[in-house]
């Protein structure tokens, strides 16, 4: 499916949230900003926004992993032309099983990548693995508003507007009607919380977005 929507991946993100995805990454990154982060793995990197967004703390190495082969011939175009290539690099794998030393990275980020993880669980373990001590994990999500009217308009764009626009420009039948379905599945708020306490992350805390449409969930090993 992300190897279907790869061309238009990047238009239908920024297009569909208005820009605001942008802002947030933003956010997300300033927070990122006041840990070490001389090596960096972006899980789940797709066309590379969250590794490029990232670059801006001059790292030694960022490390763009995920397992569409065609995303990541996208983010690599986009890496090449503003001249990012000798500090992003791109893999391919699974990353509930990922290919990298124990306590290799001082961070991680990953945006709207976790609620895709076929077990959830397992593929926090493996960023809990990879981190070094004291590292942390800036993980940047879809959640679910609370409270009216937000929650209603939420609902009804998700499941009734964003759908047939993915599906017109994308060509793909099922992509946007999975996102929002996977969103709704999720554990967010503090089950999430819960879980990457439970993998043994001792600081945690999450930082809800734009009446709770996004969060960012920080957690140090």
């Amino acid at each position: 499916m992300f190897d279907n929507i790869a061309p238009k991946y990047d238009f239908l993100n920024h297009f569909l949230s208005l820009g605001i995805d942008k802002l947030w990454r933003k956010k997300a990154i300033k927070i990122l900003s006041g840990y070490p982060s001389d090596y960096l793995l972006d899980v789940a990197t797709g066309t590379g926004d969250f590794a490029i967004a990232a670059s801006k703390l001059k790292p030694k190495k960022i490390v763009g992993f995920d397992i569409s082969e065609q995303m990541i011939s996208v983010g690599r175009t986009k890496v090449n032309r503003m001249g990012l290539n000798q500090m992003i690099e791109f893999r391919k794998g699974d990353s509930e099983a990922m290919p990298f030393d124990n306590e290799q990275f001082d961070a991680i980020t990953v945006a709207f990548g976790v609620r895709n993880f076929e077990n959830l669980e397992r593929g926090l373990k493996e960023f809990y693995r990879v981190l070094k001590k004291d590292g942390v994990a800036v993980i940047l999500e879809f959640s679910k508003p609370k409270y009216f009217p937000m929650k209603q308009f939420y609902l009804f764009y998700f499941f009734k507007i964003l759908p047939f626009i993915g599906r017109m420009v994308s060509k793909d039948s099922s992509a946007y009607s999975y996102l929002p379905e996977s969103v709704m599945a999720f554990p967010d708020d503090k089950k999430f919380i819960s879980i990457l306490q439970k993998i043994g992350f001792s600081q945690t805390y999450q930082e809800r977005l734009t009446f709770g449409i996004a969060t960012i969930y920080v957690a140090q090993k």
